[in-house]
């Protein structure tokens, strides 16, 4: 089978390759899916480029989510049940850039016949990271602001419309100027931009009193320290990711004093918690709220698994359009 394979960490277009490699089999509890499509994530390209959490034995094939048919289960009565099921591929190890991939049964989630392939390649990462720290981590109540940096983001999106959806506030932190009509537009509740002066000083001139008590930031540096410099007495920052690959840095008087707290969010970490029965409810959650428009991701240019190169070019560049998507063969486009 075609797979895209890196040898060695570094920038994706010039390290991916796409290789012939041998034909997967599932061994017991696994299955094996026939891709039909999937996402390049920043976590993908962070895992290729050698900067994420945690780091694939090379040579390696990238890509934590998707969409695909299960076509062979391993030993095993549980992969019995999902063969010929379209389903969502939730490939924890990475490897769903290729025209197979074998993951954990209970990895493989049957997806409804109304959801769309673009949507069910997208199901699992952002939905499901924007529904466990809003609803499940912070349990943002209705009314109460909630900040968040890379607002632009495809995640960021999704929270604004959840936002507009459970009744909670969004004050939204971008880095151009020009993006904030658009957001305004999707239904934030207010939009600053960081070039537009400190941005504590800015949030605390919208929201009033001594800031926020929730915030999410999956940027780090001098971004998510100006995140958690805005947040209100007893506020909380959850910080799940690091796209500069750079601090926080955390005033330990605000800790103290202001009882601030930052903590670390891995969708991964978090879904191991989670009871069989648990987390076939977070699906359910999360398909309905795709069909009602609310987790729905922004879909962008579409290619072949043979050009991934500019495929991943695509994925990095600066206000791009939407998710970029890898069709495999199993597509019917």
């Amino acid at each position: 089978m075609k797979a895209a394979v890196f040898e060695s960490f570094g920038e994706p277009s010039e390290v991916l390759r796409i290789r012939d490699v041998p034909t997967p089999e599932p061994g017991p509890g696994e299955v094996r899916v026939r891709m039909i499509a999937s996402p390049i994530n920043p976590s993908d390209l962070m895992v290729v480029e050698g900067r994420y959490g945690v780091l694939p034995t090379l040579p390696s094939t990238p890509g934590f989510e998707g969409v695909g048919v299960v076509d062979k289960a391993g030993p095993g009565l549980m992969g019995r049940l999902v063969v010929g099921k379209r389903v969502a591929v939730i490939n924890s190890k990475g490897g769903n850039w290729a025209e197979y991939a074998v993951i954990p049964w209970r990895q493989a989630r049957p997806i409804a016949a109304d959801i769309p392939d673009d949507q069910a390649a997208t199901f699992f990462v952002n939905p499901a990271t924007a529904l466990a720290m809003v609803r499940h981590v912070l349990k943002v109540p209705k009314g109460e602001w909630l900040l968040i940096s890379a607002a632009g983001s495809t995640l960021g999106k999704m929270i604004i419309k959840l936002g507009k959806h459970d009744g909670f506030k969004t004050l939204c932190v971008v880095r151009r100027s020009e993006a904030k009509a658009e957001l305004v537009a999707l239904g934030a509740d207010a939009v600053i931009s960081s070039s537009e002066g400190p941005v504590p000083e800015q949030v605390r001139a919208i929201t009033g009193g001594d800031g926020p008590r929730y915030a999410l930031d999956p940027v780090g540096g001098e971004a998510g320290t100006a995140i958690f410099r805005s947040l209100g007495t007893g506020g909380r920052l959850i910080v799940y990711g690091s796209l500069t690959g750079q601090s926080i840095e955390v005033d330990p008087r605000l800790v103290i004093s202001g009882r601030r707290v930052v903590e670390g969010f891995w969708l991964g970490f978090w879904m191991r918690d989670r009871s069989i029965p648990a987390s076939l409810l977070l699906f359910r959650e999360i398909a309905a709220l795709i069909r009602n428009d609310v987790l729905t991701s922004e879909i962008g240019a579409s290619y072949a698994l043979d050009d991934v190169v500019p495929a991943v070019r695509e994925a990095a560049a600066v206000g791009r359009g939407g998710k970029v998507l890898l069709k495999l063969p199993g597509s019917s486009s």
